[in-house]
């Protein structure tokens, strides 16, 4: 149950950060209506009401690639001449 909230309160974080940022952007072009509701002995009955609809419009994120020339540094690996004789004179 926790992992639900955590994910449902991720989602909406994600959603503000979205409209704030202006990678989402929410119109809202119908209101809602509520419908008629009448109750008689057989029961309740509804008719008519209409749900809002919105207009949503994203941003876009374009991948490409392009040629880029780098400067690599050069490694150069020098072993020593004589390792018998470095043994020697590390261990007096």
């Amino acid at each position: 149950m926790r992992a639900v909230i955590l994910i449902l309160v991720l989602a909406v974080i994600l959603l503000i950060i979205a409209v704030a940022t202006g990678f989402v952007d929410i119109n809202q072009i119908r209101g809602a209506k509520a419908p008629q509701i009448s109750a008689t002995r057989n029961g309740v009955t509804a008719k008519g009401g209409q749900a809002p609809a919105f207009d949503v419009e994203t941003g876009s994120v374009k991948v490409g690639t392009t040629n880029t020339t780098v400067t690599v540094p050069k490694l150069e690996v020098v072993p020593p001449q004589n390792q018998a004789a470095a043994a020697t004179n590390n261990a007096q």
